[in-house]
């Protein structure tokens, strides 16, 4: 290590700058959101087994709920726009709007060229649990997945249960096409329910015991008509691993509810981004 400059304690303390202030980021309105969810009905619904994934629809204008059942279990979420799946939910950019961890009045934002809300979370049962001692909170968008390329490259393994494969396999069932066109639509997820944070010595991605328990849930509402996957991670409550056949691993629950539509008249779905695509060249280049 290279001896520190006699400045250094100056450069250290210089203050930080948000690098996207979200004053002017559109809001949602989170009392209309709640006056519909207060009208809601079951429409539907799906479970999704330890070590697997299930998919499931949702019409916009609709609610979708996951919860815990049975013990402590974190889910992987994935979300496209289900009649463009070339538009899918983008980690990075919502990570970037709303902090390494989402809660109520968060959105799912998504991909480029279309940067929109997809979904907005709307309740959250764990929202008491803040920013513990070590940095850790609830619901982030940090992780990736775990997937079988990193496996096999720290420890050589062939593991299919992980949240990555689970995710293609449930997502190839859904379109009905074979595992390796489903593959590269699966993206980075939403680890709903998964506690993680950075250690303050190294930076390094932690993960700890998970908070939720049964009944605990996460309820969003979706902005345009969405595809979703979830996978029950093979790491339960990810306490000690994330792709493990040992972990003691529970199903969670995805719930469809479908609300009066007179209460979201006023509501219409968010329109794609309005930038317009030349990207500094001739606008000829533009379709």
């Amino acid at each position: 290590m290279r001896h520190a400059p006699e400045d250094a304690d100056a450069r250290r303390a210089i203050p930080p700058v948000i690098c996207y202030p979200v004053e002017t980021l559109p809001q949602p309105d989170l009392a209309l959101y709640q006056r519909a969810l207060a009208t809601a009905k079951p429409s539907a619904r799906v479970t999704a087994p330890p070590r697997d994934a299930a998919t499931f629809r949702v019409p916009a204008g609709s609610f979708f709920r996951i919860t815990c059942e049975g013990g402590p279990q974190v889910g992987d979420l994935n979300l496209w726009n289900a009649e463009d799946l070339s538009e899918r939910f983008y980690s990075g950019k919502t990570r970037a709007l709303h902090g390494t961890h989402v809660s109520t009045g968060d959105r799912l934002w998504s991909s480029f060229p279309h940067l929109r809300p997809m979904a907005t979370i709307v309740a959250d049962t764990l929202d008491w649990y803040g920013i513990d001692a070590f940095g850790g909170a609830v619901h982030d968008v940090i992780g990736t997945r775990c997937d079988p390329y990193t496996g096999h490259l720290l420890a050589g393994t062939q593991y299919h249960h992980c949240c990555h494969s689970n995710l293609t396999r449930a997502l190839a069932d859904a379109l009905n096409v074979p595992l390796h066109q489903a593959e590269p639509l699966v993206h980075d997820v939403l680890n709903v329910f998964m506690c993680t944070g950075f250690t303050r010595d190294t930076g390094q991605y932690f993960m700890k015991a998970s908070p939720v328990r049964p009944g605990d849930s996460l309820t969003f509402f979706a902005e345009i008509n969405l595809l979703g996957a979830l996978s029950a991670c093979p790491g339960g409550d990810c306490s000690a691993e994330h792709s493990s056949d040992t972990a003691h691993c529970h199903p969670l629950g995805i719930e469809v509810l479908t609300p009066d539509p007179e209460t979201l008249s006023s509501w219409q779905p968010p329109a794609r981004n309005a930038y317009d695509g030349t990207h500094g060249g001739p606008a000829s280049s533009c379709p």
